[in-house]
């Protein structure tokens, strides 16, 4: 697939066409008289999963995330 086509091909392989850039989520751009008019563009998959679990695999824990700190903070007043 050719990522120009003129505009009386594209009428003709329309739903071809459609069919290869869901599958290829390859951009095509529709020209007129050599001109580019119009572009085709995958569209973007609408994604409705759940916030929880979604930065799984992102952090890592370094050290000791349990045992107490030998550091008195400043929030506390003496």
């Amino acid at each position: 697939m050719d990522d120009k086509i003129p505009a009386g091909e594209f009428k003709a392989k329309c739903l071809g066409l459609l069919d290869e850039v869901q599958r290829q989520r390859k951009e095509i751009v529709i020209t007129k008289r050599g001109k580019p008019v119009a572009k085709l563009v995958p569209v973007k998959e609408d994604r409705t999963e759940s916030f929880i679990g979604s930065m799984q695999g992102t952090m890592e824990i370094v050290g000791d995330i349990i045992s107490p700190i030998d550091e008195k903070w400043e929030a506390y007043a003496e």
